[in-house]
């Protein structure tokens, strides 16, 4: 079917026009039987060719196996998605450079890493009874892998080795790096990510978090040629076990809790080593509404990964991502596409840019979204922020480099920051708490408490992307002055406090229901009220979302594509009697707390 016959629910009837769409490049109905074959996705460059070759170093192919007989596989999609589906009302795929043109159902995703055939044959033994129409053509893209013997720490470290030149080490980019052959033979240096899972003692691993792990290690370490790696960092609950006094406590911890595939790829921290680390009284904090330890995982999940990157100085940026995240698409091209878009946003108005959720069928294509918030902040009472934040403190680190602004505000023309990659990337609106009733809004600790409370920003669910410079930012701040803040709060702070490029990305996130967009637009953006802030009391109207802390409908969505009862409906009988497997567009889910779902399958009617 043509891509342009598709018609989203919403236009089909009447809430939204097609004049400002610009997601227009997608179809293709649905029915019992699957009109279009499985595709091979792959979104990485083409590392054979000249183009490449002129200005990096040759990518060595990586395999599962030190025998080098197993290939990295590839995610499979459907050129197209079905027709009447939803249309995302928060932002886009276009802008962020992703594939809106296809679908993914749970075979192509899922089946290249054990997903619907038996363990005899190295598989999970998971979806062997669900509706499967079609499933075979994947097996005939795409062999079937015995998993069994997987080594997934060394098929990472076996990646690195083999394409070590490709990247800059800490040294090399010194100073004297640069001069004495740190930047060798005239090719362009590809920085590395490591990609960071935080885990702790107790969590269950159910068959479908071991085929996302799967995905993750091979799609964004393995087959770009060790430009990620995939950490586990595990957060050993109980403080008594002596794991820094005996390698065999602290091997058998990872070997209770991992599963073996992933022994290679985990590093274990505890509360204890936190308060070593960053030793002192954090006792000058504004408000503790929680009561909680100023060390402890809840008021402070972020000195882990500041431990960890210094742990490993290496990386040039570290995701820290939660063990609830869910994502259906490719996420090689998703992690690349967002870091892309995040290095080509201009400086001016970005703060006040990413405080707005980004409605395409309100605002248009982003550029219109652009000026229309330069113009209603040029418009408003409010001072832009333009460079690192000036308030009464107590001490400060020094600031770090190129953060003063090489113009005035109105003279730039949304120039300073194209180019230039992004400090901090986070998925939901970087907010002023301050002017909202969120309730660990002042949860700040170790400034003068005598001096008016610092400015502040907040981005809701800890999930984010670091630079170097911003981890190691938050990690002097919080070792030289004690300072620190609410998870969720700490990382905006600190890159407003320095001058730092944060960014949020307005990727696609889908509804439950139908909103008109101009409410929609009045209820996210322009809340009357602080008790109306959907970062406070007014959350409750993103629990309908596919994106949040607390959603209710992203675990729904998830649980129906694999397959599961879900309210009633969904489920192996649904599924063959009519309404085929569910294949949707690439689409960041979150929290999702649990992927079997508990209902009887007979109550399917």
């Amino acid at each position: 079917m043509p891509v342009t016959s598709w018609t989203p629910e919403e236009l089909q009837q009447g809430l939204v026009h097609f004049d400002k769409r610009q997601d227009h490049e997608f179809t293709t109905s649905t029915s019992s039987a699957i009109p279009l074959p499985l595709e091979r996705f792959s979104p990485y460059p083409d590392y054979t060719s000249k183009e490449y070759l002129a200005d990096y170093a040759p990518v060595e192919e990586c395999f599962l196996d030190e025998e080098e007989t197993i290939s990295a596989p590839d995610a499979y999609a459907y050129p197209g998605i079905p027709q009447h589906m939803s249309m995302p009302l928060f932002g886009s795929y276009s802008e962020l450079g992703l594939r809106g043109d296809v679908c993914f159902d749970r075979f192509g995703r899922f089946g290249p890493y054990g997903y619907g055939y038996s363990t005899a044959e190295g598989g999970l033994g998971v979806g062997m009874q669900s509706e499967r129409q079609g499933s075979e053509d994947l097996w005939k893209q795409q062999p079937k892998i015995d998993y069994r013997l997987i080594n997934w720490g060394d098929a990472q470290k076996r990646c690195y080795e083999k394409n070590r030149a490709r990247f800059s080490t800490t040294e090399e980019r010194s100073v004297v790096g640069r001069i004495f052959g740190g930047s060798s033979a005239d090719k362009k240096k590809v920085q590395r990510t490591a990609y960071v899972l935080r885990a702790w003692t107790g969590f269950r691993y159910t068959e479908r978090e071991i085929i996302t792990l799967r995905a993750m290690i091979n799609e964004l370490s393995l087959k770009s040629g060790g430009e990620y790696d995939v950490h586990i960092l595990l957060h050993s609950k109980d403080d008594d076990a002596p794991i820094w006094a005996s390698k065999q406590v602290y091997n058998k911890v990872i070997q209770d809790n991992i599963p073996e595939e992933f022994w290679g790829i985990t590093t274990l921290w505890s509360v204890p080593l936190m308060k070593m680390y960053y030793p002192g009284r954090f006792d000058d904090v504004f408000d503790n509404p929680s009561l909680s330890d100023p060390h402890g995982v809840y008021r402070a999940a972020h000195l882990a990964i500041q431990w960890f990157g210094q742990e490993f100085p290496d990386y040039d940026y570290i995701w820290n991502w939660e063990m609830d995240m869910r994502y259906t698409g490719q996420l090689y091209e998703f992690h690349e596409g967002v870091a892309k878009w995040g290095k080509q946003q201009p400086r001016k108005g970005l703060w006040e840019r990413n405080s707005r959720f980004y409605i395409p069928e309100k605002h248009g294509n982003y550029s219109d979204f652009l000026h229309f918030v330069d113009r209603e902040t040029a418009a408003s009472d409010d001072i832009p922020i333009w460079g690192p934040a000036s308030f009464p403190h107590n001490g400060m680190i020094d600031p770090v480099e190129n953060v003063t602004p090489p113009r005035t505000w109105f003279e730039d023309n949304f120039e300073w920051g194209v180019g230039e990659e992004a400090d901090l990337i986070t998925f939901n609106p970087i907010f002023d708490p301050a002017k909202t009733n969120w309730v660990f809004r002042a949860d700040l600790t170790g400034y003068d408490l005598n001096l008016p409370i610092p400015p502040r920003r907040c981005a809701i669910i800890t999930v984010a992307r670091y630079s170097r410079r911003m981890i190691d930012a938050m990690h002097d701040e919080t070792y030289q002055l004690r300072h620190s803040a609410f998870p969720e709060m700490w990382p905006p702070t600190v890159a407003l406090h320095q001058g730092l490029k944060a960014v949020y990305i307005p990727h696609p996130i889908f509804f439950d229901r139908q909103w008109p967009i101009e409410e929609l637009d009045s209820v996210f953006n322009y809340p009357p009220t602080a008790v109306n802030s959907p970062f406070g009391w007014g959350e409750h109207n993103l629990l309908g979302s596919s994106f949040y802390y607390n959603s209710v409908f992203s675990g729904k969505l998830w649980r129906r594509w694999w397959g599961e009862v879900e309210d009633h409906a969904g489920g192996i009988r649904h599924e063959t009697e009519g309404t085929g497997r569910m294949c949707l567009r690439s689409t960041l889910h979150h929290p999702i707390k649990g992927e079997e779902n508990p209902e009887d399958e007979a109550g399917a009617t």
